[in-house]
């Protein structure tokens, strides 16, 4: 009988990712397993052809030799395979079929992987000069390194470690649970596969010492509280990688500006006389100082948006604003002179209410009246 096509038998197309022909075996696997369906010849036997598939595709060679030669690649004396082929999976566990493809919910898979060393967080504060300009500066980290004593070894010398009891030197241990089998980290050694009974004394059989290192960090421009920059490769070491460190960014804050997003606000004082006569005065930016024209009968909390002064995105290359609001200063410390000049003006507004010149104190006033007006109905 003619054996069915393994890319139509995980029902996945000829030029499928690794990850494709994963689930589709996962999916699969998990509907037609043996345990799952106690005896059905049938899922057994589709359960057999499945598996059979899988082997075959998840291998870079042997999926290459049965896409020249299709199934003959897998006869004995085939011109074209290197081995014979027999998918007999009858008392196969679950931990041996999804070893890798469930590696990252049940643990490390069966051969044990190196371990990446751990990540490092360095936070930082920058002036909001150094945020919007950029800036480079010099940190000291944590690092480790080889202890010198044992040299990474973890033991005291002339000793060395023993194989784990526990796992045999595994690293792993399988757990029954249902109709899963679970591979879970060794409780003793932790996965290492090897206890150290005679630590070395410098190191305490971690086989690496703490030091500290100086690295320099370019600070892009435009960058704001939150913002996290990852330098590869600059965390603590590993078996297999180093970790990576994030510098994490805190802006402190400004006396004269406040940021929202990419646009800078800022209070602008200004007397009474510009306010009601208007006139130009200088306003700060990060850079330098621009003029700002003040339009006559200005009030309290008008804002004004100078366009381009404010910080250019770190992600889009955009230009924020500056905007200022502007607050009208009573004047303080007055001379005589001042005071009788000042009274001399409110008196010709011809009352409190200054019906013509203050239009706020007017619609303020009037709906005092109105207020009391309507408790008295």
């Amino acid at each position: 009988m003619a054996k069915s096509d393994y890319y139509k038998i995980l029902g996945i197309s000829r030029n499928a990712e690794e990850r494709e022909i994963k689930k589709a075996y996962k999916r699969l696997a998990m509907k037609f397993h043996p345990d799952r369906n106690p005896g059905n010849t049938e899922a057994e036997a589709k359960f057999k052809e499945i598996k059979e598939a899988y082997e075959v595709l998840a291998d870079t060679q042997k999926r290459a030799a049965y896409d020249q030669y299709g199934h003959s690649a897998f006869e004995q004396g085939s011109g074209g395979g290197t081995s014979s082929f027999h998918g007999d999976s009858s008392g196969t566990d679950f931990s041996e079929i999804f070893g890798d493809v469930f590696g990252d919910i049940f643990g490390s898979s069966r051969r044990q992987q190196a371990n990446r060393g751990a990540d490092l967080r360095y936070d930082i504060e920058l002036s909001l000069e150094e945020a919007v300009r950029g800036v480079t500066r010099e940190i000291r980290i944590p690092t480790l390194e080889e202890c010198d004593i044992c040299h990474g070894r973890g033991t005291r010398k002339g000793t060395s470690a023993v194989r784990c009891p526990t796992c045999n030197g595994q690293g792993q241990v399988q757990m029954r649970q249902g109709f899963f089998s679970v591979q879970q980290t060794c409780p003793t050694c932790k996965g290492q596969g090897k206890i150290i009974k005679d630590p070395c004394m410098k190191c305490q059989s971690h086989g690496r010492i703490e030091k500290f290192k100086t690295i320099s960090v370019k600070i892009p421009a435009g960058v704001d509280t939150g913002d996290r920059i990852r330098l590869s490769g600059e965390g603590y070491s590993g078996d297999a990688a180093a970790g990576d460190l994030y510098v994490q960014v805190q802006v402190r804050k400004h006396q004269l500006f406040k940021r929202e997003q990419n646009d800078l606000y800022c209070e602008v004082p200004i007397n009474f006389a510009m306010a009601a006569l208007g006139g130009e005065i200088e306003v700060p930016t990060l850079n330098s100082r621009v003029k700002l024209k003040i339009p006559a009968e200005t009030q309290t909390g008008k804002f004004f948006r100078i366009r381009g002064k404010g910080v250019t995105s770190i992600r889009g290359g955009s230009q924020g604003d500056l905007i200022c609001r502007v607050v009208v200063e009573t004047p303080v410390k007055l001379n005589e002179h001042q005071k009788k000049l000042l009274s001399e003006l409110e008196a010709s507004f011809q009352g409190l209410r200054g019906d013509q010149n203050s239009p706020r104190s007017k619609n303020f006033f009037d709906g005092v009246k109105n207020f009391f007006d309507d408790l008295t109905r």
